[in-house]
């Protein structure tokens, strides 16, 4: 069980990263999660300087996530493999400063079927090893999440939760219910089998035919089992509410009290 809850700002894309702070924590956030995307992360190095002070000014706890649209650890070109291992370096040093929770990785995807799937693993395997080197002398914990769909996703339900059999532990899991349902995946049964690695849940719907990021209970997700599974899931599991941009903050609140009456955080 964990106490906390977690809004995503994604929520609140391309506005003020500073007001969607303020507002979200007026919106009941216990801990947040910056996405780093979006028109107020374009001058990245001046943003990142202005947020680790702005961040100080708050009495709770931040996870960061490095930029998501544009970004591919194992693309065909390398060179956009080379700067998605920068962005994502940077992003961890912007965590380490503001002592945050986790980074989230994605660890790829692969666009098109003439592609192989099991080098663009290799390569995925390859570039989080090197940021684990990265991540593990500042104690920042890596959160690799199981992104693409519609033929995207460079794992199966099970090469992902073997993924980081050989990893370094600085590195754990992050489920996303959305991503996973889109693939037809066991939603309880990855928690159950990741949960001693399993750092967070991005908690959202959809209708099983677009990544939506819907509020609970707005798509097609059989959210009881779920809901029985993250009863039981370790302490540091952070849940992270995120939904579109432009959904209504009060969903959020809601979301949060519907999980306050099912016992899966608390006050």
């Amino acid at each position: 069980m964990n106490k906390d809850i977690c809004y995503s700002d994604l929520i609140l894309l391309t506005n003020s990263v500073e007001q969607n702070i303020r507002k979200l924590v007026n919106y009941g956030a216990d801990k947040i999660e910056l996405l780093m995307d979006g028109v107020e992360w374009d001058e990245m190095d001046s943003q990142i300087e202005k947020m680790k002070k702005v961040v100080k000014n708050y009495n709770i706890k931040f996870m960061v996530h490095p930029p998501a649209w544009d970004i591919n650890l194992t693309s065909e070109n390398k060179a956009i493999r080379d700067t998605s291992f920068e962005e994502y370096k940077r992003s961890i040093l912007f965590a380490h400063e503001i002592e945050a929770e986790h980074v989230v990785i994605h660890p790829g995807f692969c666009f098109s079927p003439i592609f192989d799937k099991a080098i663009a693993r290799k390569r995925a395997e390859e570039y989080i090893g090197r940021l684990c080197q990265v991540a593990k002398p500042l104690g920042v914990k890596l959160a690799i999440e199981n992104v693409g769909y519609n033929g995207t996703s460079i794992f199966t339900e099970d090469e992902f939760a073997a993924f980081l059999d050989e990893t370094d532990d600085i590195a754990g899991y992050l489920i996303d219910t959305g991503h996973a349902h889109l693939n037809q995946w066991n939603i309880p049964e990855m928690i159950r089998c990741t949960n001693s690695r399993l750092f967070g849940v991005h908690i959202h719907d959809n209708s099983g035919d677009r990544d939506d990021h819907l509020p609970i209970g707005e798509g097609t997700l059989d959210w009881r089992p779920i809901f029985n599974e993250l009863e039981n899931v370790n302490p540091n599991c952070q849940l992270i509410l995120e939904y579109a941009p432009g959904t209504k903050l009060e969903k959020l609140t809601e979301s949060k009290q519907l999980m306050l009456e099912k016992g899966l955080i608390f006050h």
